[in-house]
This record gives structure tokens, sequence and C-alpha cells, in this order.
């Protein structure tokens, strides 16, 4: 499975979940949640397979992850102390192109990834232009400075920011301060479905 590029306001509606966290993929004459197509507004119900295979989707293009990737991700998940399931959570969050998106500097994680394949970020004072690289806690994250008058940023809303992030927004830069709470992240996607998904295949 290649990442998709494709409509992020179609895959919404056809899986009945924000990918973008925010809802707006439903708002401005999009307010369809059921599925595209004459049969989108069935209720259909999904197997086990079938639900697995859902909530992997969500979380592949939520975080906008290959499926090589969400295997990696996974393996190091398992091999982290604790539940497998917030395991994999906190490896995804821990993603460079997500932590830009946490911290506000950019508006969606697509937006993020591009800021960061350009070189526009530093870790730790270092450029880094690898969106899936796992960052370790305590870490520094900036917006070069002469990247700061980008209007990708200067247009971001900062409303979103979570707590495991600490922000200094007047220097473009802030700290990934403590892996976040289950509590603090996405309720509509059930990781537990996930992990039973990829046990089969990653050993």
């Amino acid at each position: 499975m290649s990442r998709y590029t494709g409509s992020i306001n179609k895959k919404s509606r056809r899986l009945g979940f924000s990918i973008l966290e925010t809802g707006k993929e439903f708002v401005k004459g999009k307010k369809r949640t059921y599925a595209p197509g004459q049969h989108g507004q069935g209720n259909r119900k999904l197997s086990g397979y079938g639900e697995q295979q859902a909530e992997k989707q969500k979380l592949a293009l939520m975080y906008g992850v290959t499926d090589r990737q969400f295997r990696r991700f996974f393996t190091i998940a398992k091999h982290m102390k604790g539940s497998n399931a917030l395991n994999l959570l906190i490896v995804f969050e821990s993603r460079l192109d997500n932590l830009v998106y946490r911290m506000g500097f950019a508006p969606t994680r697509r937006a993020a990834r591009q800021l960061v394949n350009h070189g526009h970020v530093l870790v730790n004072n270092k450029k880094v232009d690898i969106p899936s690289t796992i960052i370790p806690l305590k870490s520094e994250i900036a917006i070069k400075e002469n990247s700061r008058k980008l209007p990708i940023i200067n247009n971001e809303a900062k409303a979103g920011t979570l707590p495991f992030v600490k922000v200094d927004y007047s220097n473009h830069k802030g700290v990934y301060e403590r892996y976040p709470e289950r509590n603090e992240l996405n309720h509509d996607i059930n990781e537990t479905y996930v992990v039973e998904w990829y046990n089969r295949l990653v050993k």
C-alpha cells in the first residue's frame, strides 16, 4: 500500500471518520458522513476482519504512512514495554511530521510532511528532512529562521496543540516533553483491532 495522496474528504466520508481530526471534511457542503455512491447510506455490518482493516486504514490515512512503514512501526511498538496498542500510537505520535503538526507549525500532517521534506525543520539544531524519523523525548523541534515567513507557517492554527508538547510560538520552536496518554489522542480509533491485524503478520 502506497501513501494515499487523493481526496481526504472522500476517504473521510467513506470511513465516517475525520482524517484531519477537525471535522472539516464534513462542513461547507460536505456534510454527508456516509460513504459516497448509491449504497453509501446503507448500514453495512463489517466482519471482524473488516473492522480490523477499517481501523488500520484510519490510522494509515491519518498519519500518512505506507504499509511498509506501518509494519516497521508495529515492530518497534512490540519491543516497547507496556501495551502494544498504546505503544503503536506513541510511535506514530513520535514521528517528526506528526510533531511538527502537533506543535501547530503546519495546518495538516500533509503540510508538515512537506515542510520536513523541503528542509525547513531542525531537530536539536540539525536539519532533518525525513518525515518518518522517530524523535526522542526532550528533543527540540524548530522551524529554520529563514523559513519562518512561509505562508503555510504564518497561517497555521495553534488551537489544537496538545499538552505533551511545549511550544514557544514567538521563536517557532517546541519540545517533545513526554509521551501522550491515550485520553489525549483520537477517541474514534480502536487501535486494538489494528494490533490484532498485525499480530498475524509481524512476528
